[in-house]
């Protein structure tokens, strides 16, 4: 299997010598049912599958999913095994750098604090095998909300935390790594594109200065018009940015692609990579809420059976979580009984992703599909089978169906 700076040659080589224009597909495994899809769709599809985990969801401490980067990664060769697929997998750490973690805001850690967590983070993710760590040194809390890390700085503290992980993965004397660096949250200040040019100039001399040229990243993550309430993607911008990026050997990678409205103009515009992940949180919750009409319909007949009530369940572990709170739009009322039934729905679907493991969901969605078993071959596997739907739009709008073997080839 080629690793991931490779893949990113070939793909720039494919797209200049006219043969195939091809965007990655990276999935946010925010629940093992989403990770399973994955695994499932690449071996459907014969094509490469990213996963890219964020310390949220996959860290030291289990995360939001329970995985440690060491079980996260057996966790993607069990599905692999299941589907009988040894085609390229590849995980991927995603956002990896100071206060990106939510539990290192709500401790109110210092920068020292938070980066030597960082770095533990990042020796487990080598340690287990990662392919790619996304280094993203662009939140500073010290500063005020509305100022910009300085460039200098986020430069600093990426050639810090690369040289970090490479004197792990040296020591164990383990293959190369590929690097994703950037962002495309505004608060990173590298929305704009003479700042964003400044940055890789400034990234290129830092690299250098410290000996760590080879590990030039292969993904460089740019605003191309999504964020977490857009959906539509700027092929201009992108194409000005492959332009740049292409002859230094990276790609761009754009993440919130989640409902993307024109997600052919990826390839068609020289994006290296997307990543999606509320999306597939959004199928698995619509699938469990069908499922729960057909539980409903079934009790109707049979009195016998004790209901899930998994979607009543899923909304009080969304609500005593806590985390829907990180999503209120500014003005809105913070008492979530007031929010309109609309932004009620939106807040547990998003919710949802953070609590799946929690005791009393996954015993009530064991209780649903214990009734549904009766009628139905698998209910997991209509769950399963509803993310893979969702995966299949991109992988057919990136070009990657069948693409194994052509990505595969050395030039």
């Amino acid at each position: 299997m080629k690793n991931l700076n490779e893949v990113v040659s070939t793909l720039i080589h494919l797209r200049q010598s006219g043969k195939r224009k091809i965007t990655l597909f990276a999935v946010c495994p925010n629940s093992e049912a989403v990770l399973e899809a994955a695994v499932k769709a690449a071996s459907l599809n014969h094509a490469p599958m990213l996963f890219a985990a964020t310390l949220n969801q996959v860290d030291i401490d289990g995360g939001y999913t329970g995985w440690t980067p060491r079980e996260f990664v057996q966790k993607i060769y069990y599905f692999a095994s299941k589907y009988d697929w040894d085609g390229a997998l590849y995980p991927c750490l995603d956002h990896g750098g100071p206060w990106l973690k939510d539990r290192h805001t709500l401790d109110k850690l210092s920068l020292d604090e938070t980066m030597n967590q960082v770095k533990q983070s990042l020796i487990a993710c080598v340690e287990a095998g990662y392919s790619l760590l996304h280094i993203d040194p662009t939140v500073d809390r010290t500063l005020p909300p509305d100022q910009p890390v300085p460039i200098k700085t986020v430069v600093d503290r990426t050639v810090e935390l690369i040289a970090h992980a490479e004197r792990v993965r040296n020591s164990a004397q383990l293959p190369p790594i590929a690097y994703e660096v950037g962002t495309e949250e505004v608060h990173g200040g590298l929305v704009d594109y003479a700042r964003f040019e400044n940055f890789i100039d400034q990234l290129h001399q830092g690299l250098n200065n410290a000996n760590l040229s080879y590990t030039w990243p292969c993904f460089i993550v740019a605003q191309v018009g999504t964020d977490l309430h857009t959906t539509y993607f700027d092929p201009i911008a992108a194409r000005r940015l492959f332009e740049k990026l292409a002859p230094l050997g990276s790609l761009v990678k754009g993440h919130y692609t989640d409902w993307v409205e024109n997600p052919a103009e990826y390839p068609a515009s020289g994006m290296g990579g997307a990543n999606v992940g509320p999306e597939f949180t959004t199928q698995e919750y619509l699938a469990l809420r069908d499922l729960a009409h057909k539980e409903a319909a079934l009790f109707k007949d049979n009195h016998d059976i004790v209901p899930s009530n998994i979607m009543g369940v899923l909304k009080q572990a969304v609500l005593e979580s806590g985390r829907w709170e990180k999503w209120i739009l500014l003005g809105e009322s913070e008492d979530f009984n007031l929010l309109e039934p609309s932004r009620q729905n939106w807040l547990i679907q998003t919710g949802s992703r953070y609590i799946w493991t929690n005791p009393d969901v996954k015993n009530a969605r064991q209780r649903l599909y214990g009734n549904l078993r009766n009628v139905m071959i698998d209910p997991h596997a209509y769950v399963v089978d509803r993310i893979v739907e969702s995966i299949d739009k991109y992988i057919n709008q990136f070009n990657l169906f069948d693409t194994l073997n052509i990505i595969e080839v050395r030039y």
